[in-house]
């Protein structure tokens, strides 16, 4: 029977007693406290469910709350779930009626198995979620997100993977994020991470359909799917979506979620995210797409390698249809409105954009972009030096000699190379054809340079004390075994020093060498930039090693500028994403040789091939320097040279090595290398700077401070900078991108002004 209280202890009691508010906040802390003992990071969970609890009495959760917070304090250190033994304290209540008993006790088992409930929870949580980078998610991605331009700023697309620059929500048109929400997650704006709607309706098709035809994840579920979790079906990863995806949404909000999930989406053709397909399927700004282009691109979440509009025009425009109806559905189309778009969705026909030629050049830079990029998050965009007017021209021309001459000579492959004096490229072509062949000539094949490496030979006697009015002996020797022979058969006797190099003299150019030392030939080739393995045997000196094309036109730049080594270089400079610093990037490698009481000599000698020597084809209307080379049985065929404005360098050949039909590098090569000179005469932006600086011969005699320094800040800084990274990372270790600084020995970080 239950035991009246007394009215005036009733009346105190009353006064006493705090808010339900208030008491369920006491018992929260308690309880939180009791289950961050399992998982810290999901005590939240506590106060959510125990709402459940809110009709009972203020009074009675507080008395709760006290005695499980001072018995909390008397238990044994041994944790659940850690092996070692733990017991849940014995809560004493106060002497009490009955009734009030049996709701105590009541309460008493209920919060109870509320905390037993959430550190299994959290437990298991902390179980499958362990290594997940929350960092890395918050911080909106796990690797930096790169796009490359120009040199005027307009987009450099890759074949193969291409990701556009990451772009706000508010730069999408509302009919693409329409239709994306309305095709893959219709109540995003209104769930938690989680819809449980969509997750039944989908188990009720894949059960009657007896296989899985529809799936139920969320937009949230799927970004972290594409960016952070594993793609396969497992278990363990639907369970850390499950409480990721709840985690997200308490971080995040919509639009970062939505606008992530845009940037970062597979939709086919090598494109990641939606600005990247716009570009791709209809070479648009993802601001200029209509509604049923949208709707197109929209579709191909679902399947993007099936449905690729390239590869599957039907498919992807039955699903466009699907993406309009369904926003037809929802409510963001009237039937008017979806009508047109449907007919327009039957009039789409995307195309590639024009092949511009510099996917080679993309393919060459993006390596020492990863590699700047590398501690950034989020998108870095890059400024190459890429000339698009000059890259047309070098793709025209190769691609027209070689229809005109290439299969009577014998000659399936082209390469070319353009350099700034800066040793800045401004045009790359690594083959015929780019989408037939990736591989790039210019960069990554290793080939005997012929004739052409003679410049190093002869600089090598320049810096032993030798002049161009020496004259040497052109007759047969042999060394080793080894006899060179003159192309023509014949031998010239004693002959000027520039003449044998102007009419490349084999025999002249061999006795040379040994006279000098193939040590020093080698030690020249190395101060001028060649990084290749050079075997240090006679027959080098009529190039016999393997270089690229890169290497070797780097070289004749650095005799171009009067400093060396001149490295070539594609990356200005780079931006961080939602901030308006720009970082410099230029050469790998700074000068570090004077070359100015050589170059005027060397220089002399280049121009005597051009004028009458082997190298006659490629004269111009003006200055014009440079050398051919050819390769045993015409396997490889070069000219090097330089004008006023530019360093250009031209390979032809076969990739399997196979003879041309008796090719030299003063034909094909040297009237592809005088064509794209001519047509490029004026167009280069270093070109507009050095008339403007009224400099118009090759420069020589000044010191190699100035030259470079020259050199360092570039013939057209694209805009302000702050520190050469490259250089600042090279120099010291401590070197932070972020400001720019290093650490000294001694006092406070400086300034790096390299």
């Amino acid at each position: 029977m239950e035991t009246e209280m007394p009215r005036s202890r009733a009346r105190d009691e009353s006064r006493a007693a705090p808010s339900t508010r208030e008491a369920f906040g006491t018992l929260y802390r308690a309880l939180a406290a009791d289950a961050a003992r399992g998982g810290r990071a999901f005590a939240g969970w506590a106060r959510r469910t125990t709402v459940i609890l809110g009709k009972k009495s203020a009074t009675w959760a507080k008395l709760f709350a006290q005695k499980l917070r001072s018995s909390s304090a008397r238990i044994p250190r041994g944790r659940p779930g850690t092996g070692s033994a733990f017991r849940w304290p014995a809560l004493r209540m106060p002497k009490l009626s009955r009734s009030s008993w049996t709701k105590a006790r009541a309460f008493k088992y209920a919060a109870i198995g509320l905390v037993s409930a959430v550190i299994i929870v959290a437990a298991f949580a902390a179980y499958v979620l362990r290594g997940v980078p929350y960092t890395e998610i918050l911080a909106g991605s796990s690797q930096p997100i790169i796009t490359l331009t120009t040199a005027d700023g307009e987009p450099l697309i890759q074949r193969g993977a291409y990701q556009g620059a990451y772009t706000p929500l508010e730069a999408f048109p509302e009919h693409l994020t329409d239709a994306v929400v309305s095709i893959e997650d219709r109540r995003f704006f209104s769930h938690g991470g989680l819809d449980y709607r969509g997750i039944g309706r989908a188990l009720v098709a894949n059960v009657s359909e007896g296989e899985v035809v529809e799936g139920g994840s969320t937009i949230t579920q799927q970004l972290l799917k594409i960016l952070y979790l594993e793609r396969e079906r497992t278990f363990m990863r639907k369970a850390q979506e499950f409480f990721l995806a709840y985690w997200l949404e308490s971080n995040l909000s919509k639009e970062e979620i939505l606008t992530r999930y845009l940037n970062n989406i597979y939709l086919g053709a090598g494109a990641t995210g939606v600005p990247a397909a716009a570009r791709i399927y209809f070479n648009k700004e993802v601001g200029e797409l209509d509604v049923a282009e949208s709707a197109l691109l929209a579709g191909l979440i679902h399947s993007p390698s099936q449905l690729n509009p390239f590869v599957n025009l039907d498919g992807a425009k039955a699903r466009a249809k699907l993406v309009l109806a369904a926003m037809r559905d929802t409510g963001r189309l009237d039937d008017t409105q979806a009508g047109v778009a449907m007919l327009d969705a039957t009039r789409l026909d995307p195309q590639r954009p024009e092949a511009d030629g510099g996917s080679w050049f993309a393919d060459w830079v993006m390596e020492d972009a990863r590699e700047v990029a590398g501690p950034f998050r989020g998108g870095v965009s890059f400024r190459t030096t890429l000339d698009p007017r000059l890259q047309e021209i070098a793709q025209t021309i190769v691609a027209r000699e070689l229809d005109e001459n290439g299969e009577e000579s014998g000659v399936s492959q082209a390469s070319m190379v353009a350099l700034r004096p800066d040793g800045a490229v401004v045009a790359m072509i690594g083959g015929r054809d780019y989408e037939a062949s990736q591989f790039n000539r210019a960069f990554q094949a290793k080939r005997q340079p012929g004739s052409t490496f003679k410049l190093f030979v002869y600089f090598a006697a320049l810096k032993a004390g030798m002049s161009p009015r020496d004259r040497i002996e052109d007759a047969p020797i042999e060394v080793s075994g080894w006899s060179p022979e003159n192309y023509s058969g014949g031998y010239s006797g004693r002959v000027r020093m520039a003449d044998a190099f102007a009419r490349s003299l084999n025999a002249a150019t061999a006795r040379l060498a040994m006279e000098v030392g193939i040590e020093n030939v080698v030690g020249a080739a190395r101060e001028l930039g060649i990084d290749a393995p050079l075997e240090a045997v006679p027959s080098l000196a009529l190039g016999t090693s393997e270089v690229s094309l890169v290497d070797l036109t780097g070289a004749y730049a650095s005799v171009r500028a009067g400093v060396a080594p001149v490295e070539p270089w594609g990356i200005a400079s780079f931006g961080i994403e939602d901030s308006d610093r720009t970082f410099r990037i230029g050469p790998g490698k700074q000068p570090t040789s004077d070359l100015s009481p050589y170059q005027e000599p060397l220089v002399g000698m280049l121009r005597r091939v051009v004028e009458r020597g082997t190298g006659e084809a490629a004269q111009l209307d003006g200055f014009a320097a440079g050398k051919t080379g050819t390769s045993q049985e015409s396997r490889d065929a070069w000219f090097v040279g330089f004008n006023e404005e530019l360093t250009v360098g031209v390979w032809v050949g076969n990739d399997d090595g196979t003879p041309m039909n008796e090719v030299t590098g003063g034909g094909l090569p040297a009237r592809i290398w005088r064509a794209f000179m001519e047509e490029a005469s004026g167009e280069s932006a270093a070109a507009q700077t050095q008339e403007d600086d009224g400099e118009k011969e090759p420069r020589s005699g000044r010191s190699a401070p100035e030259s470079i320094t020259e050199l360092v800040r570039g013939s057209a800084e694209p805009e302000p900078q702050q520190c050469n990274v490259r250089a600042c990372s090279r120099a010291y270790r401590s070197f932070r991108v972020s400001d720019c600084t290093f650490q000294p020995y001694r006092g406070p970080r400086k300034l790096c002004d390299r």
